[in-house]
């Protein structure tokens, strides 16, 4: 594999960021690039990106998007209002999983939350998500909460 590279994510990134989706059975909530659907991404990654609580990050191979992911920072009044870091959307193509991006885009992302401040990183992950789990486990992560979540 060549050097990785990441960087914010820019516009002409969304239809790969949204392949990436696709390919997770698990966590695309239907997600697929269509002209349909392609406004509705566009509209998400605009306000993404004019976010000052938000960016999104692309991995890039050979000039490939390889990887992707989201942090959003969350001002919070416990921990002496401490600053957490949300991890979401972590996502490494498919066919170069197991060759480092992954840990590779979380080093990254543990760097800038703390450029930018902030006292933990946190992330939530689907309960059959194992090889996720070992994984984050792996890189220092403890298991602490229980998730909830509702569909509106």
């Amino acid at each position: 594999m060549s050097e990785l590279l990441i960087r914010e994510a820019r516009a002409g990134d969304l239809e790969s960021i949204i392949r990436l989706h696709e390919e997770d059975e698990l966590g695309s909530h239907g997600d697929a690039w269509t002209p349909e659907s392609q406004p509705a991404y566009e509209a998400a990654f605009a306000a993404i990106s004019q976010s000052s609580e938000s960016e999104l990050y692309v991995a890039l191979s050979d000039g490939e998007v390889v990887g992707t992911f989201q942090l959003t920072f969350i001002p919070n009044l416990t921990g002496r209002g401490a600053l957490r870091v949300k991890v979401e959307s972590v996502k490494v193509k498919a066919a170069r999983r197991s060759l480092g991006i992954g840990a590779t885009m979380m080093g990254f992302a543990e760097q800038r939350a703390r450029q930018r401040g902030a006292a933990m990183l946190e992330l939530s992950s689907n309960k059959s998500r194992g090889n996720a789990h070992r994984f984050y486990e792996r890189l220092g992560y403890a298991r602490s909460h229980e998730g909830f979540k509702k569909k509106l």
